[in-house]
């Protein structure tokens, strides 16, 4: 029959490693928060300074995708008719706005893209280009359109 001293010994090791943390891999001030938030991006305004606007003919929709282009891929010269937010993934993508410049978006870089601007992206990286895309149109409104480059 086991003795009351046998019966504290596993209670008092036990609370001692609770009370220490002797089982865990780091202290508590190691671990990442339980939730965390990161803001990509703040703006009233699109990459080339439009304030944004939003399309108001047809109930809202916002759709998001992920795009990806291979290395030397154009998206060819198009146009956004509502605000359009973009965050690259991976790579880099180099986007032309004719007199607005040209910039160039890498890992990790946010932007609100221009709303009915002319702009062509091409990937002038060494490895695919991807950007995670959200277009907040409306209902039946594509979110890009075919367009000419836009007049010197």
């Amino acid at each position: 029959m086991p003795t009351s001293k046998s019966k504290t010994a596993p209670l008092m090791v036990a609370a001692f490693v609770l009370a220490t943390g002797f089982v865990t891999a780091g202290t508590a001030q190691d671990a990442p928060p339980p939730v965390s938030s990161e803001t990509l991006l703040s703006t009233q305004t699109t990459i080339i300074g439009q304030p944004l606007s939003y399309p108001t003919e047809a109930p809202a929709e916002v759709s998001v995708s992920i795009v990806t282009l291979q290395p030397g891929a154009e998206t060819g010269w198009h146009i956004h008719p509502a605000p359009l937010f973009g965050h690259m993934l991976e790579g880099e993508l180099t986007v032309d706005y004719g007199t607005e410049g040209t910039r160039v978006y890498r890992q990790g870089d946010s932007l609100m893209e221009a709303t009915d601007w002319p702009h062509n992206g091409t990937n002038t990286g060494d490895g695919p280009a991807r950007a995670l895309v959200v277009f907040m149109g409306a209902e039946g409104l594509s979110s890009s359109a075919p367009a000419d480059p836009p007049a010197e």
